[in-house]
């Protein structure tokens, strides 16, 4: 079946704190990756001979992708063909099953080039992304506009009462049927041929935008002279500026690259005021400069097709036909979670900025404190109310620690599930590692990657994947990666993560637990293929046990003497646990309605000059503070122009609902323990999108999820 896995570059599946955003140089739209050598044999055209078909990183070459998927999609068309065309009547095993089973190749190939444009790029990839992005939509398009093949589906959907399906397969079902309208199997023929013209154009803007905000991002960091300007960064942080730099051919010099959100990391430590305004503008700025790497006329024009797209569909604006198949169910639902929380948050950042200000009065600053100000003397409130210093507590969050010690022994806590790292088998890149996750009797689940630092090779921010999707028809178990962006040590330095890396690292290991846990039989409703709105929840979930004391107290040890951190140093972290909510509820509330401002545009309005436009939504719903810049700003928002969460970005809040109500049962129910553990995973981590997400909620939690566990951990009760 065609997942939208072959029709996007990536699906990032992050925290907000983790977003992806490129940091890559693009490379020319025209040009088209090298044909693989005739004297080589592509390794993609074929199931791989590694346990559990893990890739051949060891024999795929740049020059394979693009001939293997190309190879994919005629073959997909060649099986799907044969299913319009079959002479038998329709039935589920010959239609609906038959197009879960067809375009392997495409799925494996696709599957692996997509991971390796977000995690290891180069020239060649993006060269081949590029052609391929309008060809994939042109395949989606030539799937689903088909008069035969959705004949056969619609006959099926209208008697599905009584074919005798099970639940999942009346949900795959209802599923199929609902993608071929949303793509446009019920428009008349011009309005078709429009509706393919709009999704070719768009996937190559979408691709394009991708490439230009990898090279603004790199091109965007800030190169720095003189070490005495980076007073206070740790040592750690300037060893590994001066290793960036060294890098990018800047010898004795210091390159403080860019991170994916608006805040950067090293404002929180960084004194000089001069250095904090240009590293800020930097990040508000970049892919708005006039140049090759600008970004508004792509965002202005994909705003323009998606609008016009959602009116062939039928519906008033893009967000209501994106968020029709979510949980949310129209934009208003989603604009009402948004809203109703801004002015608690607002209020919040405000009093946050006031206590800011006191502290640069009495510094005798004599400035108004900004956005490039806020992390820096909110580290110094941080450490006033509550004698918590961030620099403090890293020695005792060093990664692998934390990854076996805190993320795995969670796991097996809750579910019984150990870990195993493996060396036998290839990777893409040396910092890749690979572990064997088994049951508690025994059986194995998934094969897990990890690859978790920083490079220029990679898109920013953190996500998960699958090189190989849990599938109950062919018995293939998951093939699982989580990517992060960790700031990479320099030679021979332990490497430790701050309390934010800490929680991504469980943050991203929820996603994967997501698709290792599922068990359905099909692969189109297995794991993580659920509602934007839905799809966070495990995730931002696993993050609670970062903080249990049990697991706290079994990773949270000193790097060079094993001591665990000192309760006093504990409750400090627990107490500080709502500080600077105001300023990150807002943040991100400000983004979320920007998404929600651009897409429900409708058509004939949607060309809008990006910075007036930003400004008027901000504005409109009372979220323009100065000080406290969105989360993203329009021009490098990679989640709604190069990603899967156009219209979606609200989805992370409203995962935050589920997520917080889920653990309020656990709380109830006495915390961690394998029998609560062994519930959530049946009712929840299994299920795939199998059956209809908001009853099983219901039915796991006894009640609809309450928003009040939220607004409680966020302090803005």
């Amino acid at each position: 079946m065609l997942r939208p896995l072959l029709l996007t570059s990536a699906i990032a599946l992050a925290l907000g704190a983790c977003d992806r955003t490129p940091t890559e140089p693009p490379m020319p739209n025209t040009a088209t990756a090298p044909a693989a050598p005739a004297q080589v044999e592509n390794p993609l055209l074929a199931a791989s001979t590694l346990p559990f078909q893990a890739p051949l990183f060891d024999r795929i070459q740049d020059a394979h992708y693009q001939p293997a998927i190309e190879e994919g999609m005629r073959q997909h068309l060649a099986e799907v063909r044969q299913i319009a065309e079959s002479a038998e009547a329709p039935g589920f095993a010959n239609t609906i099953e038959a197009l879960e089973r067809s375009g392997a190749l495409l799925t494996r190939a696709a599957s692996i080039f997509f991971a390796m444009t977000s995690a290891h790029t180069n020239e060649a990839l993006q060269a081949a992304e590029q052609a391929l992005a309008p060809k994939l939509a042109e395949h989606a398009d030539a799937i689903h506009l088909d008069p035969e093949l959705f004949a056969r589906v619609k006959s099926l959907y209208d008697q599905r009462a009584q074919l005798g399906l099970n639940p999942e397969q009346l949900t795959l079902l209802e599923h199929t049927y609902d993608n071929f309208v949303r793509a446009g199997a019920q428009l008349d023929a011009d309005s078709q041929a429009e509706l393919r013209k709009l999704n070719s154009e768009e996937s190559s803007l979408t691709t394009a935008f991708s490439n230009k905000l990898l090279a603004a991002t790199k091109a965007g960091g800030v190169l720095v002279d003189d070490v005495a300007k980076l007073d206070v960064l740790d040592e750690a942080t300037i060893a590994a500026a001066a290793e960036a730099a060294k890098a990018d051919g800047k010898h004795g010099q210091w390159l403080l690259v860019l991170q994916n959100t608006s805040q950067q990391p090293v404002l929180t430590s960084l004194k000089n005021r001069d250095l904090r305004q240009q590293v800020m503008a930097a990040s508000l700025e970049r892919a708005q400069k006039g140049d090759a790497n600008d970004t508004r006329a792509t965002i202005q024009r994909l705003a323009e097709l998606r609008a016009r797209k959602a009116q062939l569909l039928g519906f008033e604006n893009y967000a209501a036909y994106s968020i029709a198949d979510q949980m949310a169910g129209t934009p208003e639902v989603a604009l009402k979670l948004l809203t109703d929380t801004v002015p608690a948050a607002t209020a919040r950042a405000r009093a946050e900025l006031a206590k800011i200000q006191s502290v640069v009065d009495a510094q005798g600053g004599g400035f108004e404190a900004g956005a490039a100000d806020w992390d820096f003397y909110a580290e110094q409130v941080r450490k006033a109310e509550f004698d918590l210093d961030a620099e403090q507590i890293k020695p005792y969050f060093e990664l692998d620690r934390v990854l076996k010690d805190g993320v795995f022994f969670a796991a097996e806590q809750l579910y019984g599930i150990t870990a195993k790292e493996r060396t036998d088998l290839p990777v893409y890149h040396p910092d890749v590692r690979v572990f064997d996750i088994f049951d508690a009797d025994g059986t194995q689940l998934a094969l897990f990657y990890l690859d978790p630092f920083q490079r220029e090779s990679k898109q920013g921010g953190a996500w998960m994947g699958n090189f190989v999707e849990q599938n109950g028809l062919t018995g293939d178990i998951p093939v699982i990666y989580n990517v992060e962006n960790f700031t990479r040590p320099a030679d021979g330095q332990p490497a430790l993560l701050s309390w934010d890396d800490t929680t991504t690292l469980f943050h991203e290991y929820g996603h994967a637990l997501h698709g290792i846990f599922s068990k359905t039989t099909y692969p189109s409703v297995a794991g993580t293929n659920v509602p934007r709105d839905f799809v966070e929840f495990p995730s931002q979930f696993n993050e609670h046990w970062a903080l249990d004391p049990k697991v706290f107290a079994n990773y949270a040890r000193h790097y060079q003497t094993g001591e665990p951190m000192p309760q006093a140093l504990v409750e400090k972290i627990t107490r500080a646990r709502t500080f600077n909510q105001g300023y990150a509820t807002t943040e991100y509330l400000s983004a979320a309605l920007l998404d929600m401002a651009w897409h429900t545009l409708p058509a004939g309005d949607a060309k809008k000059d990006v910075e007036p436009f930003e400004r008027e939504a901000l504005a409109k719903y009372q979220v323009d503070l100065a000080a406290v810049p969105p989360r993203y700003r329009t021009n490098y928002f990679s989640h709604i122009w190069g990603g899967g969460y156009a219209a979606g970005y609200y989805a992370y809040f409203g995962a935050e609902v589920l997520d917080h109500d889920a653990f309020q049962w656990f709380r109830e129910n006495g915390g961690l323990t394998r029998e609560n553990g062994q519930v959530f995973r049946e009712k929840i981590l299994s299920i795939g999108h199998s059956r209809d997400l908001a009853q099983a909620y219901r039915e796991f939690r006894g009640q609809d999820p309450s928003v009040e566990p939220l607004l409680e951990h966020r302090g803005l009760k």
